[in-house]
């Protein structure tokens, strides 16, 4: 069946790795987190033990900007002169304690706060692309477990390190285990076990999963004020996953596909008792009469496939720009929404809550609409929000208003290229595939911030930046084949033949996508894995006995 007792039990396993990648990614905005700040005065803070952030006296010590706020990097002298700061005072009204204040990520040291979290973004992406590789390789279960082993000693180990250069090795390790190992293995696994009509509920049931790991960070910070026990707490939660050592499968599907037979008939029979199925199978007719189609290079295909012959080649190039467009037009988004007054845990609670409609809605109308299409309306229409709100004033309610309208559109476009790229890709790289595409999103997500330092050039320039990226990458879609209501390729042969010829201008416009021509016979061969039910079996049992 398409989603049994089974399916549902490893199902909950897999998605757990949602949650934690979601908290591990956001960790440090409330573990590093920056409050407001004024520089530390000679003349007015003289009580080092009761500093008062907002002193009657202040506004004669602190210069004003060209915008017309309070400098928070300098102040005045006795004689009116200007000094840079060298040491603050912080606003402990939310934050009491973070790597933040500790290090001082503010003024001429914001680059500080800025490289911590992109060396963790750069983690993701290194991780995203070996440990997706690894993952084809060596299995999916493996590199899931490892990854969760290494994610629980890594977000504790980050929590304790008193070193600045030090934290930012750690940051970067914690990123390749912690939001790419087991998330994008996991989100596989679940893929390739649960059938096609409930792919895209449990494919977005992850994008829900992080959003959840997103307001937990938030829930967390409210309660603990501490940076270290907090940091603590958010790498603990790594234990929900690491029970599944010994109570999660492999993939049947990747070992079938490795000519492991055996182990694989071993699981879809566990698979078959939990389900309560009436059909039996012997899975030595199996072994005996199973051949695995291969290409030239067999189990050892790995990313360099994807870019070998040209229809994989051009639908590899047009998802990997679509990753990068979703994660840059998302953070784009939030960017533009300029600084939001009031209690920042609840904003960060709603900023996580916000895409928990936008999944919902995704998930009953994508098996509708088709993949493709509906990811190039949410891409196009997210990328006018990006130039909308660059002609807004920021903090404003149209402004507000239209980067939550974007952030609901990319958010739900971002859920939709998983399970597209899952789908879209054979067996033997799927894998490889989703880590590169979502080595490209992390690029672009820590490229982020970088990008916006133009605005020192033009304030719309980086929205609209990535405005045009994500206008250019949903129009491109287009481009790519429907996968709705059709099998997911197993071999590089069947990737590549995959959806030839299909583009929304020969199939959205009037024209039906012929189905693939049936793999070739051959008397006694089983070509590849096949669904199982009752009538497929008493067939294949009378041909035998004919």
């Amino acid at each position: 069946g398409d989603f049994g007792k089974y399916q549902f039990f490893q199902f909950i396993l897999h998605v757990l790795s949602g949650v934690t990648a979601g908290m591990h990614m956001l960790s440090l905005i409330t573990v590093g987190a920056v409050p407001d700040h004024r520089c530390f005065i000679p003349d007015l803070d003289t009580n080092i033990t009761g500093l008062n952030f907002l002193h009657p006296n202040l506004t004669q010590f602190v210069p004003i900007t060209p915008a017309g706020t309070p400098d928070n990097c300098r102040f005045l002298g006795d004689l009116n002169e200007t000094f840079m700061c060298d040491k603050w005072v912080y606003d402990d009204t939310y934050y009491q304690s973070s790597r933040g204040i500790e290090w001082n990520f503010v003024c001429n040291r914001r680059w500080m706060g800025a490289v911590a979290q992109s060396s963790y973004m750069f983690g993701v992406f290194f991780g995203a692309i070996t440990l997706g590789s690894a993952a084809d390789k060596y299995g999916r279960k493996t590199i899931f477990c490892w990854s969760a082993t290494f994610q629980l000693i890594l977000g504790v180990l980050v929590a304790f390190t008193p070193e600045f250069y030090s934290f930012l090795v750690i940051r970067f390790l914690y990123g390749i285990f912690g939001s790419a190992g087991s998330y994008i293995t996991g989100f596989v696994l679940t893929m390739e076990l649960v059938g096609p009509s409930k792919r895209t509920p449990c494919g977005i049931a992850f994008q829900g999963a992080f959003a959840i790991g997103f307001m937990l960070v938030a829930g967390w910070g409210a309660i603990i004020k501490d940076r270290q026990l907090l940091q603590v707490i958010y790498g603990l939660h790594s234990l929900i996953i690491i029970g599944n050592w010994w109570i999660m499968d492999e993939s049947p599907r990747w070992l079938w596909a490795q000519g492991r037979i055996k182990e694989s008939i071993a699981i879809i029979q566990k698979a078959l008792k939990m389900n309560n199925s009436p059909i039996t199978i012997d899975p030595s007719d199996y072994i005996t009469k199973t051949k695995i189609r291969r290409d030239s290079q067999g189990e050892d295909a790995g990313i360099g496939d994807l870019f070998k012959t040209p229809n994989l080649r051009n639908k590899t190039l047009n998802i990997c720009l679509c990753w990068f467009a979703n994660s840059i037009a998302y953070y784009g988004l939030s960017l533009s929404a300029g600084k939001l007054n009031g209690n920042p845990y609840l904003i960060l609670f709603l900023m996580g809550l916000v895409e928990i409609p936008s999944y919902t809605l995704t998930a009953l109308i994508m098996d509708r609409t088709g993949r493709r299409g509906l990811m190039a309306f949410y891409m196009l229409t997210g990328g006018l929000c990006c130039l909308i709100a660059a002609k807004l004033s920021h903090g404003s309610t149209e402004a507000t208003s239209t980067v939550m309208v974007g952030k609901f559109l990319i958010a739900s476009s971002f859920a939709i290229v998983y399970n597209y790229s899952a789908e879209l890709f054979p067996t033997v790289v799927r894998n490889s595939a989703l880590g590169l595409g979502s080595m490209c999103a992390r690029f672009s997500g820590a490229m982020t911030p970088l990008i916006s330092l133009l605005d020192s050039l033009d304030p719309t320039l980086p929205a609209m930046i990535f405005g045009a990226i994500a206008l250019l990458s949903g129009f491109l879609t287009l481009f790519l084949p429907e996968t709705v209501g059709f099998p997911m390729p197993q071999s590089i042969e069947d990737g590549e033949k995959f959806g030839v010829g299909d583009t929304c201008f020969t199939s959205c416009m009037g024209k039906k996508r012929r189905l693939p021509p049936p793999p070739p016979k051959e008397e006694g061969i089983i070509k590849e894995m096949q669904p199982l039910d009752r009538k497929n079996q008493e067939n294949r049992i009378r041909e035998e006995e004919l």
